[in-house]
């Protein structure tokens, strides 16, 4: 007699999931569900369904994880009783693993992002959106936290050494392997307990949501709701600011970022004062660990499992750290993972991954060599420099010595030299093959700078008159600073 069939097994489990919940459902609320639509589902093993009477909208959930069930109901339970904004729980019956829990709409933080957002920056509306929800946090880690059965954590209580390590070997086997970026196993090994012991130090009292990102807050009439949480534990505030703001595909601007980690402390500050340089010591740590956590997902997902939408916050990802290496310095040394975190900045593979467009930014600087060639903070190591000092120079001359490459007398005194065209010509031939070759690679980073002896005439022009001449070709972000003219400033 043949067996059945995987298809056939899947399909009486389906029907007889659905009858589960249409039962509890009809036990509930006395009346039967007309409407059973599968919802998305996250990078976990739930399975989420809209059901619908003639009177109500609720989400039948089955788990097949008990422990986490249990955390995700008993948090719930809590958190409303705190005041907090989550789902209420109408019913479960947790021997079949389901429940129902309040319909809070799909619209999530991260869809009205992707909706509103323009090539104009961060949307006003969206920014507030954002403040709504940052302003939960505190409360959550600080406040209903407090209170919280901590021996209904799944799978551990803390985020302790032993949570610290898993996550960094997830990054390691399922991202780095996986996205074959080379390392010294013992020395990312040794660097790994380095980083649990810096991450150790931080104060761990609070409530950690283990997820607190864009994906995971629903807005409902304009207010914010939240949901996965089942995966918190105890452990330090940092985690959960970092994890909203450095959210992968969410794309904030770093300006952004900023005044929204300063919206985040002076609501935590309301609650409990805490000492901003204490936090900031730990902070980009608590950047990294939760990038690199939410890397292995991208890894195991995407690279592993084929679930293409995972691979698309990789070039994101990429990105993230690239500006963590230019800003970010940890007071601890750890330098076969910033070896690891470099050659994934560098790699051409993981920012084509996905067809993402991460836009290409030229930063163009202005020098004088009397003070040394200005060095890339990116960790590149390249970009063009390039010599003016066999141009004619004004800075010579009386009338032009205080002035500048700016200025319009100086303007005018170049434009009559024929040296400057051709040597501006050459440098856009170059430049210009550099920022098409980059854009085709989707790097988000090229460095030109262009140097003279004071640094204030020569190298001031061609370098604006670089910055005119991409504005004018390519849709591209451009930054220009005139490094001795700051410092003649100021």
């Amino acid at each position: 007699m043949p067996s059945k069939k995987p298809d056939s097994d899947t399909a009486v489990l389906a029907q007889s999931l659905e009858q589960n919940l249409k039962n509890l459902f009809k036990k509930t609320f006395g009346e039967e569900a007309k409407d059973f639509i599968p919802l998305k589902g996250d990078a976990s093993a739930r399975k989420l369904f809209r059901m619908r009477s003639s009177k109500r909208s609720v989400i039948g959930a089955f788990g097949p994880d008990k422990p986490e069930n249990a955390a995700f109901l008993e948090f719930s339970r809590h958190f409303r009783k705190e005041g907090m904004p989550v789902p209420e729980i109408y019913a479960e019956e947790q021997a079949k693993n389901i429940y129902l829990e309040e319909d809070l709409g799909d619209l999530t933080l991260f869809d009205f992002l992707a909706n509103a957002r323009t090539d104009c920056g961060f949307p006003q509306e969206v920014l507030e959106a954002y403040k709504k929800t940052i302003e939960f946090l505190p409360r959550f880690q600080m406040s209903a936290g407090k209170t919280l059965n901590y021996k209904l954590c799944y799978p551990r209580a803390d985020f302790d050494r032993q949570s610290i390590i898993w996550d960094l070997n997830y990054f390691k086997y399922y991202f780095l392997r996986l996205g074959k970026i080379p390392f010294n196993e013992q020395k990312l090994e040794d660097d790994f307990n380095k980083f649990a012991d810096f991450l150790l130090e931080a104060d761990r009292e609070y409530f950690l949501y283990r997820d607190f990102q864009s994906r995971n807050v629903m807005l409902k009439e304009g207010s914010p709701y939240f949901i996965d949480y089942q995966g918190g534990r105890r452990g330090a505030l940092q985690y959960d600011v970092a994890s909203l703001l450095y959210d992968a595909k969410a794309d904030i601007p770093a300006k952004t970022k900023i005044e929204l980690l300063k919206h985040y402390m002076d609501a935590a500050d309301s609650i409990v004062r805490i000492d901003r340089n204490k936090f900031m010591r730990h902070y980009y740590g608590y950047i990294y660990i939760r990038m690199m956590q939410a890397m292995g997902t991208y890894g195991l997902r995407g690279f592993y499992e084929g679930k293409t939408h995972f691979l698309q916050s990789v070039p994101y990802a990429v990105k993230n750290i690239e500006n963590l290496l230019r800003n970010a310095e940890l007071p601890v040394k750890l330098p076969e993972l910033m070896t690891v975190f470099k050659r994934i900045a560098a790699s051409s593979i993981l920012r084509q991954i996905g067809n993402v467009k991460l836009g290409l930014t030229v930063r163009v600087i202005s020098f004088s060599y009397r003070n040394g060639i200005p060095q890339d903070e990116k960790g590149h190591g390249g970009g063009y420099v390039f010599d003016c000092r066999a141009l004619p120079n004004p800075g010579k001359f009386e009338k032009y010595a205080a002035m500048t490459g700016k200025s319009p007398e100086v303007v005018e005194f170049f434009a009559k030299e024929p040296g400057i065209l051709k040597f501006t010509e050459n440098v856009y031939n170059l430049v210009d093959s550099a920022v098409e070759n980059y854009l085709g690679r989707n790097f988000t980073d090229l460095m030109v700078s262009f140097g003279c002896t004071g640094g204030l005439h020569r190298s001031a022009y061609c370098a604006e008159l670089l910055v005119g001449h991409l504005k004018e070709k390519y849709k591209i972000n451009i930054e220009i600073t005139h490094r001795e003219l700051i410092n003649k400033t100021g």
